[in-house]
């Protein structure tokens, strides 16, 4: 294990705290803390060109596919952010909507999916729906749900909403009530 992969999993923990602390409505401002929180002490906020808690400089991909150009990802980010926040009442298929166009957006130079999958977290709290969390278990699925939300969105949902299932499970088994 690296040093990066110790500190990336304590910085993962802060962001939960950060969360905890912070469920309040979803904006520029607390996304990109997230960020900066979970790329806090690595290598990665070394580099000049990687912007810790800040939009990416550099064009990056998602295995094959391009993501939005760096020149976009502010008005693209705001145009998705003030969608979501328009609802009237948040549900949970609207966040994993969010997630997956968040996602497509990409922007972040690294450490986009643990943000997005932070902000599912969060944003089920704040909402009054029960969390959930992508393990290992559920990952492949997720991913394929990804890739494939344009053509099929309730691969996606079904995988999340399984993670959901597996959440509550503990819930129940530690006794503690929702």
């Amino acid at each position: 294990m690296s040093v990066d992969d110790i500190n990336e999993t304590v910085n993962h923990f802060k962001c939960f705290d950060y969360i905890l602390e912070n469920i309040n409505i979803l904006d520029e401002n607390l996304i990109k803390s997230l960020h900066k929180i979970l790329k806090n002490n690595t290598s990665d906020s070394q580099k000049e060109w990687f912007k810790v808690g800040d939009y990416k400089l550099r064009a990056n991909f998602i295995g094959n596919t391009k993501t939005t150009s760096p020149s976009n990802v502010l008005k693209e980010m705001k145009k998705l952010l003030n969608e979501y926040n328009s609802k009237i009442k948040i549900t949970f298929d609207d966040i994993v909507d969010f997630h997956y166009k968040f996602e497509a957006i990409h922007p972040f130079q690294d450490g986009n999916g643990r943000v997005g999958r932070l902000i599912m977290f969060k944003e089920c709290l704040r909402n009054d729906i029960i969390p959930f969390i992508i393990d290992e278990e559920h990952k492949l699925f997720y991913y394929r749900g990804l890739k494939n939300y344009k053509e099929n969105k309730a691969y996606l949902i079904e995988t999340c909403l399984s993670a959901q299932d597996k959440y509550i499970k503990l819930l129940n088994e530690l006794e503690i009530k929702f």
